[in-house]
């Protein structure tokens, strides 16, 4: 993406797959916003619609893929996978291989690729991590009379290119921004290891599909605002739940809790998203007079939605690796503890079982969820509005918790796998600026 950028291209890049981390990069880089795109969560037509709005006014559209190419939400399907993506966009794939300590196996990994499902397309093969310039020309030598895919160059072993990792992934474009001589590193490596002048000429020029993204409100009713938490701690959100949020007839506020001394004037509802508030759980706790307005908001019926560490925000207490206990808003009477291993990581579908401020009994809404903390406080006696279909078992718990307006789960939810629950929450932010305006 840098190196198309820098030769004065428009880039438009995407991610497959449920990921806000690495979509903040692609930002950094491009200077556009990363649209992901996902063959479980949400619908071919969705997809397609995405890619062909966000793709149109660009020279290039970079897809980056997820896992291994053929990787998606089971070992029975494609459902998920790059490879599905792929064919639904018909764009073909550049296949990156890490040879390290390997030399003539990488033709028959390559081989493996090329033939497992003949309707993907190729633009070639790109080898990681080699060692030297004799180690590429082992490859190149392996390839020939094996494979039909060119080999378009490779990128030498950089360990100075590494961006730092933590528990949830890789360090975030806010904690670690990629410097203009980190970015301009990049651009060499890839300039110097990989053919980009032929790799562009034996592209064609892709038609976009002929698909559109459902629209939202028609504009006429009253407007209402929103307040979106966004700083270091609440920093994962679909780009396009917040746009199908204004397509409802939203205007959104950003503020920070860990930052801001109060909330945003006159808003009519709120939206936690998730993020890493157990790093700022001293900030956050510290900023009493913010929390104190979230709890009062809650308890004057504010619809406030809250996912992953949105809901953590929302519930009595996040206790660190520590062991110490930091308090929150108490919207929720529970805790939370951060644990040493991952507790949950996955597809999830949503079936609401009550009506809800995103939805009514019995729609469905599908997401992810990926966390290292649990709930330490028995949440009995909260409703639980969601019933969360397991992935592996087909199994379903009752999660989601609800009181009075206020709603968090673990789940970060894709809207737009239901564009209805934007304009749902949308509506009962529109009802209770009426009950507090008369």
């Amino acid at each position: 993406m840098a190196a198309l950028k820098r030769r004065g291209h428009r880039v438009a890049p995407f991610k497959v797959g449920p990921d806000f981390i690495d979509p903040g990069h692609h930002r950094r880089v491009t200077g556009r916003e990363s649209r992901n795109l996902d063959g479980w969560m949400l619908s071919r037509d969705y997809n397609r619609a995405s890619f062909r709005k966000h793709a149109a006014d660009a020279d290039f559209a970079v897809v980056e893929g997820v896992m291994g190419l053929f990787d998606g939400y089971d070992g029975k399907s494609e459902a998920g996978s790059t490879a599905q993506m792929a064919k639904w966009l018909g764009l073909p794939v550049l296949l990156v291989v890490n040879a390290r300590s390997m030399a003539r196996s990488a033709a028959a990994i390559v081989q493996g690729f090329e033939n497992f499902d003949r309707e993907v397309t190729f633009a070639g093969v790109v080898f990681n991590n080699i060692g030297s310039p004799r180690h590429l020309q082992y490859l190149t030598e392996a390839l020939a009379g094996h494979v039909r895919l060119p080999c378009r160059g490779a990128l030498a072993r950089h360990e100075t290119l590494a961006i730092p990792e933590r528990h949830l992934g890789l360090v975030t474009d806010q904690d670690h921004p990629l410097t203009i001589d980190y970015v301009g590193r990049l651009v060499r490596t890839v300039e110097d290891g990989i053919d980009v002048t032929g790799l562009i000429q034996s592209l064609t020029a892709t038609e976009l599909p002929a698909a559109e993204i459902p629209a939202g409100d028609d504009g006429l009713a009253k407007p209402v605002s929103i307040g979106i938490a966004r700083d270091k701690a609440f920093c994962f959100y679909y780009p396009d739940n917040l746009e199908l949020l204004r397509a409802a007839g939203a205007e959104l506020v950003f503020f920070s809790p860990a930052g801001d001394s109060r909330l945003p004037e006159d808003i009519d509802g709120l939206y936690f998203g998730g993020g890493y508030p157990e790093l700022l759980a001293a900030e956050l706790s510290g900023n009493r007079t913010l929390r104190r307005q979230v709890r009062e908001k809650h308890d004057d019926g504010m619809p406030i939605y809250g996912e992953c560490g949105g809901f953590m925000y929302l519930c009595d207490a996040i206790c660190d690796m520590k062991g110490q206990r930091h308090a929150m808003t108490g919207c929720f009477p529970f805790e939370t503890k951060m644990q040493a291993r991952l507790r949950s990581l996955g597809y999830r579908e949503i079936t609401l079982t009550q009506s809800t401020i995103i939805g009514e009994k019995g729609q469905t809404i599908r997401g992810h969820e990926f966390h290292y903390s649990g709930l330490t406080k028995n949440p009995s006696g909260t409703d639980t509005v969601y019933r969360v279909t397991s992935r592996s078992t087909g199994a379903a718990a009752a999660e989601g918790y609800r009181i009075k307006r206020t709603l968090g789960s673990y789940h970060h939810l894709h809207f737009g796998s239901r564009p209805e629950a934007a304009a749902a929450f949308v509506d009962t932010c529109r009802r209770y600026k009426k009950e507090r305006k008369p």
